[in-house]
Protein backbone atom coordinates (compact mmCIF):
# COMPACT_ATOMS: atom_id res chain seq x y z
CA UNK A 1 0.00 0.00 0.00
CA UNK A 2 2.84 2.38 0.85
CA UNK A 3 4.61 1.76 -2.47
CA UNK A 4 1.37 2.40 -4.36
CA UNK A 5 0.86 5.72 -2.57
CA UNK A 6 4.38 6.88 -3.41
CA UNK A 7 3.96 6.02 -7.08
CA UNK A 8 0.70 7.97 -7.16
CA UNK A 9 2.29 11.03 -5.58
CA UNK A 10 5.22 11.18 -8.01
CA UNK A 11 3.35 12.50 -11.10
CA UNK A 12 1.49 15.12 -9.09
CA UNK A 13 4.75 16.34 -7.55
CA UNK A 14 6.35 16.50 -10.99
CA UNK A 15 3.32 18.34 -12.33
CA UNK A 16 3.56 20.87 -9.53
CA UNK A 17 7.24 21.40 -10.29
CA UNK A 18 6.50 21.98 -13.98
CA UNK A 19 3.68 24.40 -13.14
CA UNK A 20 5.95 26.27 -10.75
CA UNK A 21 8.69 26.42 -13.40
CA UNK A 22 6.24 27.81 -15.98
CA UNK A 23 5.06 30.46 -13.51
CA UNK A 24 8.67 31.50 -12.96
CA UNK A 25 9.23 31.84 -16.71
CA UNK A 26 6.10 33.99 -17.05
CA UNK A 27 7.18 36.18 -14.13
CA UNK A 28 10.59 36.49 -15.75
CA UNK A 29 9.26 37.58 -19.16
CA UNK A 30 6.73 40.00 -17.66
CA UNK A 31 9.37 41.64 -15.44
CA UNK A 32 7.54 40.81 -12.18
CA UNK A 33 10.92 40.83 -10.41
CA UNK A 34 12.96 43.63 -12.00
CA UNK A 35 16.24 42.54 -10.45
CA UNK A 36 16.00 38.89 -11.51
CA UNK A 37 14.76 39.68 -15.02
CA UNK A 38 17.40 42.37 -15.43
CA UNK A 39 20.16 39.94 -14.47
CA UNK A 40 18.90 37.18 -16.80
CA UNK A 41 18.27 39.55 -19.72
CA UNK A 42 21.56 41.42 -19.25
CA UNK A 43 23.62 38.24 -18.92
CA UNK A 44 21.97 36.65 -21.97
CA UNK A 45 22.41 39.78 -24.07
CA UNK A 46 26.04 40.14 -22.96
CA UNK A 47 26.69 36.50 -23.87
CA UNK A 48 25.20 36.87 -27.35
CA UNK A 49 27.06 40.13 -27.98
CA UNK A 50 30.28 38.47 -26.83
CA UNK A 51 29.68 35.60 -29.25
CA UNK A 52 29.34 38.12 -32.07
CA UNK A 53 32.87 39.36 -31.32
CA UNK A 54 34.70 36.26 -30.03
CA UNK A 55 34.47 32.54 -30.68
CA UNK A 56 32.30 30.40 -28.45
CA UNK A 57 35.37 28.72 -26.94
CA UNK A 58 36.85 32.09 -25.96
CA UNK A 59 33.55 33.28 -24.49
CA UNK A 60 33.11 30.13 -22.41
CA UNK A 61 36.72 30.31 -21.22
CA UNK A 62 36.48 34.00 -20.23
CA UNK A 63 33.17 33.48 -18.43
CA UNK A 64 34.53 30.45 -16.57
CA UNK A 65 37.70 32.36 -15.59
CA UNK A 66 35.66 35.34 -14.36
CA UNK A 67 33.41 33.08 -12.30
CA UNK A 68 36.34 31.14 -10.88
CA UNK A 69 38.11 34.39 -9.98
CA UNK A 70 35.10 35.50 -7.94
CA UNK A 71 34.49 32.17 -6.20
CA UNK A 72 38.18 31.45 -5.44
CA UNK A 73 38.75 34.98 -4.13
CA UNK A 74 35.65 34.76 -1.94
CA UNK A 75 36.67 31.30 -0.69
CA UNK A 76 40.16 32.53 0.27
CA UNK A 77 38.73 35.69 1.86
CA UNK A 78 36.27 33.74 4.02
CA UNK A 79 39.05 31.28 5.00
CA UNK A 80 41.33 34.10 6.16
CA UNK A 81 38.42 35.78 7.97
CA UNK A 82 37.55 32.56 9.80
CA UNK A 83 41.22 32.06 10.78
CA UNK A 84 41.50 35.59 12.16
CA UNK A 85 38.19 35.45 14.02
CA UNK A 86 38.77 31.81 14.99
CA UNK A 87 35.25 30.93 13.91
CA UNK A 88 33.96 27.68 12.49
CA UNK A 89 31.46 28.85 9.91
CA UNK A 90 32.50 26.12 7.51
CA UNK A 91 32.58 26.28 3.73
CA UNK A 92 31.06 29.56 2.43
CA UNK A 93 29.30 27.71 -0.42
CA UNK A 94 28.10 24.78 1.70
CA UNK A 95 24.43 25.71 1.20
CA UNK A 96 24.84 25.52 -2.58
CA UNK A 97 27.01 22.40 -2.47
CA UNK A 98 24.40 20.52 -0.44
CA UNK A 99 21.52 21.67 -2.64
CA UNK A 100 20.09 19.10 -5.03
CA UNK A 101 20.43 20.44 -8.57
CA UNK A 102 19.62 17.19 -10.36
CA UNK A 103 16.94 17.06 -13.05
CA UNK A 104 14.16 14.60 -12.28
CA UNK A 105 13.58 11.74 -14.73
CA UNK A 106 9.87 12.63 -14.87
CA UNK A 107 10.72 16.11 -16.12
CA UNK A 108 13.09 14.71 -18.75
CA UNK A 109 10.49 12.19 -19.97
CA UNK A 110 7.75 14.81 -20.13
CA UNK A 111 9.74 17.32 -22.17
CA UNK A 112 11.35 14.66 -24.37
CA UNK A 113 7.87 13.35 -25.26
CA UNK A 114 6.64 16.90 -25.89
CA UNK A 115 9.68 17.67 -28.07
CA UNK A 116 9.22 14.45 -30.03
CA UNK A 117 5.56 15.28 -30.65
CA UNK A 118 6.51 18.75 -31.96
CA UNK A 119 9.23 17.29 -34.21
CA UNK A 120 6.80 14.78 -35.70
CA UNK A 121 4.26 17.56 -36.25
CA UNK A 122 6.86 19.70 -38.05
CA UNK A 123 7.93 16.77 -40.24
CA UNK A 124 4.33 16.08 -41.26
CA UNK A 125 3.69 19.77 -41.99
CA UNK A 126 6.84 20.05 -44.13
CA UNK A 127 5.83 16.95 -46.06
CA UNK A 128 2.41 18.49 -46.67
CA UNK A 129 3.93 21.76 -47.87
CA UNK A 130 6.67 20.33 -50.11
CA UNK A 131 4.37 17.75 -51.70
CA UNK A 132 1.74 20.47 -52.33
CA UNK A 133 -1.19 18.90 -50.54
CA UNK A 134 -2.73 22.39 -50.50
CA UNK A 135 -1.57 24.69 -53.32
CA UNK A 136 -2.24 27.97 -51.47
CA UNK A 137 -0.40 26.84 -48.32
CA UNK A 138 2.60 25.76 -50.40
CA UNK A 139 2.60 29.12 -52.20
CA UNK A 140 2.49 30.98 -48.89
CA UNK A 141 5.38 28.85 -47.66
CA UNK A 142 7.34 29.65 -50.83
CA UNK A 143 6.74 33.38 -50.31
CA UNK A 144 7.91 33.06 -46.70
CA UNK A 145 11.11 31.29 -47.79
CA UNK A 146 11.67 34.00 -50.43
CA UNK A 147 11.34 36.72 -47.76
CA UNK A 148 13.74 34.81 -45.49
CA UNK A 149 16.39 34.88 -48.23
CA UNK A 150 16.44 38.68 -47.88
CA UNK A 151 16.40 38.44 -44.08
CA UNK A 152 19.36 36.05 -44.24
CA UNK A 153 21.23 38.46 -46.50
CA UNK A 154 20.74 41.31 -43.99
CA UNK A 155 21.21 39.45 -40.71
CA UNK A 156 23.16 36.41 -39.63
CA UNK A 157 21.83 33.81 -37.20
CA UNK A 158 23.44 35.43 -34.15
CA UNK A 159 21.93 38.82 -34.96
CA UNK A 160 18.50 37.21 -35.24
CA UNK A 161 19.05 35.55 -31.85
CA UNK A 162 19.89 38.93 -30.31
CA UNK A 163 16.79 40.51 -31.84
CA UNK A 164 14.72 37.53 -30.72
CA UNK A 165 16.02 37.85 -27.16
CA UNK A 166 15.16 41.55 -27.06
CA UNK A 167 11.72 40.83 -28.49
CA UNK A 168 11.11 38.01 -26.00
CA UNK A 169 11.77 40.28 -23.03
CA UNK A 170 10.03 43.37 -24.44
CA UNK A 171 6.97 42.13 -26.38
CA UNK A 172 5.07 40.57 -23.40
CA UNK A 173 5.26 43.84 -21.45
CA UNK A 174 4.29 45.94 -24.49
CA UNK A 175 1.36 43.64 -25.29
CA UNK A 176 0.19 43.65 -21.68
CA UNK A 177 0.09 47.47 -21.61
CA UNK A 178 -1.46 47.98 -25.08
CA UNK A 179 -3.41 44.76 -25.57
CA UNK A 180 -6.63 46.39 -26.80
CA UNK A 181 -4.92 48.50 -29.49
CA UNK A 182 -2.68 45.64 -30.65
CA UNK A 183 -5.61 43.20 -30.90
CA UNK A 184 -7.60 45.79 -32.85
CA UNK A 185 -4.91 46.43 -35.46
CA UNK A 186 -4.00 42.75 -35.64
CA UNK A 187 -7.62 41.94 -36.42
CA UNK A 188 -7.70 44.53 -39.22
CA UNK A 189 -4.46 43.29 -40.78
CA UNK A 190 -5.51 39.66 -40.42
CA UNK A 191 -8.84 40.40 -42.14
CA UNK A 192 -7.09 42.15 -45.04
CA UNK A 193 -4.69 39.24 -45.48
CA UNK A 194 -7.54 36.72 -45.47
CA UNK A 195 -9.44 38.77 -48.05
CA UNK A 196 -6.40 38.92 -50.36
CA UNK A 197 -5.69 35.21 -49.94
CA UNK A 198 -9.34 34.44 -50.58
CA UNK A 199 -9.27 36.36 -53.85
CA UNK A 200 -6.04 34.66 -54.94
CA UNK A 201 -7.38 31.27 -53.96
CA UNK A 202 -10.57 31.85 -55.96
CA UNK A 203 -8.55 32.54 -59.12
CA UNK A 204 -6.28 29.50 -58.81
CA UNK A 205 -7.67 26.45 -60.66
CA UNK A 206 -8.19 23.47 -58.39
CA UNK A 207 -7.68 25.43 -55.16
CA UNK A 208 -10.65 25.04 -52.87
CA UNK A 209 -11.25 27.44 -49.96
CA UNK A 210 -10.69 25.91 -46.55
CA UNK A 211 -13.65 25.30 -44.32
CA UNK A 212 -13.00 26.90 -40.92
Amino acid sequence: MTMHANSDNTPSTSGMEIKHWKEQVVDLLYWRDLQRTGVVFGASLFLLLSLSVCSIISVISYVALALLSVTISFRIYKGILQAVQKSEDGHPFKMYLDKDIGISSELVHKYSDTTLAHINCVIKELRRLFLVEDLVDSLKFAVLMWILTYVGALFNGLTLLILGLIGTFSWPVIYEKHQAQIDHYYGLVNKQIKDVLGKIQAKIPGAKPKTE
